[in-house]
């Protein structure tokens, strides 16, 4: 490694110490910054990139139990995944030193520190470091061009029918994800499918887009959500890893005969907002998908009427968390829907959006997805 191109940022809040490795350090060709409080960390992290944090787990206002630095590392991991952090404290013990691998610590170094030992430490974990950060780069092109042919699979644009329109808002939480969902046209109704498969990333994605390529198999000629249910989730019970499932739910939409038949298989049920502000919600079905493969389900059929509106959702929204922890929930997305029933499909799908986007200040820890389907009176 190519120490003189090594950054170090060294946070404690005694002089002598920083004094000792600005000389260990620098003598070694890395060049340091040097700082003192636990804010001025993230402070200049922000301003710049570095190779390695070391870092002091006892400051000022708590000389003993290191509670400041173990809560830095946390904001630390927030900022930066892949940053290398050692750690060291005069205080050091046992308990202490798995506390902070626990919650992101590479390397744990007790004072005072021997300093063969130390440049042996910095220089692995900055070599370590770099390789971690090459490696990411080539997933993240990976997960790009993951999530380019998982959007391609979606529906790129959605069906027109005398009588419904609809509206989707998807957005996965790492690049692809598990939610999934589909429109498919029949006579004279839509089916409406929305599903997550348990886990985020890759791996929930190929099971994803096997589950998707199901449903249009099944879903032909209009076959009944039931009957679409049972076949999918004999196939995935096939193919699903161990400890997966997927939440299901299947909808056709027919604003000529005005009803919904629908199946929920584990999923968040469907709100139905009437026109009259009710809210029902659709729950009959049966079992999660991809556990047992002989699981039966059952299907059931209510009235729809120009006015009412469908919002299918998944538990990334109501999951959805504020800043001090709170979940948005489906009462709050309930209200919000009810609050603008009387709007079209684009413009409900907007409104609910921003409410969520407000609750949790744009941060989403899981896939979350919302479609809405807006009944409205025949033209014909």
């Amino acid at each position: 490694m190519d120490a003189a191109t090594g950054r170090v940022l060294v946070a404690d809040d005694q002089a002598d110490v920083l004094e000792a490795l600005r000389w260990l350090l620098t003598g070694e060709g890395y060049e340091a910054e040097f700082v003192t409080t636990t804010d001025a960390v993230l402070e200049r992290l922000r301003a710049a990139p570095f190779d390695l944090l070391l870092m002091d787990l006892n400051y000022t206002r708590d000389t003993t139990s290191g509670a400041e630095g173990l809560a830095l590392i946390g904001r630390v991991r927030a900022h930066d995944p892949l940053l290398p952090i050692v750690v060291m404290t005069g205080w050091g013990s046992i308990d202490g030193a798995v506390d902070a691998m626990r919650r992101g610590a590479s390397s744990f170094v007790q004072k005072p520190w021997d300093d063969a030992a130390l440049r042996d430490i910095v220089e692995r974990e900055i070599a370590e470091g770099r390789a971690a950060r090459s490696q990411d780069r080539k997933q993240q092109r990976d997960v790009e061009d993951a999530r380019l042919i998982q959007r391609a699979l979606l529906p790129s644009s959605l069906p027109r029918i005398d009588g419904l329109d609809l509206a989707v808002m998807w957005q996965p939480a790492g690049g692809v994800g598990g939610d999934c969902f589909d429109v498919i046209p029949g006579s004279g109704a839509v089916a409406v499918t929305i599903a997550d498969v348990a886990g985020k990333g890759i791996p929930a994605a190929l099971l994803m887009s096997n589950l998707q390529a199901a449903v249009r198999a099944f879903a032909q000629d209009g076959a009944s959500p039931c009957a679409v249910a049972t076949s999918v989730n004999r196939l995935m019970s096939r193919h699903m890893i161990s400890g997966r499932f997927v939440t299901f739910c299947f909808a056709w939409i027919d604003p000529v005969q005005q009803r919904v038949t629908y199946v929920n298989a584990g999923h968040n049920p469907p709100l139905l907002v009437r026109a009259n502000g009710r809210v029902d919600r659709l729950t009959e079905g049966g079992l999660v998908l991809g556990v047992f493969p002989d699981a039966t389900f059952a299907q059931e059929e209510v009235p729809a009427n120009p006015g009412d509106r469908l919002v299918f959702y998944t538990d990334g929204i109501t999951e959805a968390r504020s800043a001090s922890g709170e979940e948005f929930g489906e009462g709050r997305l309930a209200d919000a829907a009810v609050a603008c029933r009387g709007e079209t499909a684009d413009e409900m799908n907007a409104r609910l959006t921003a409410a969520i986007h407000d609750f949790t200040g744009g941060v989403f820890d899981d896939d979350a997805t919302i479609i809405v389907a807006a009944l409205r009176r025949l033209t014909n």
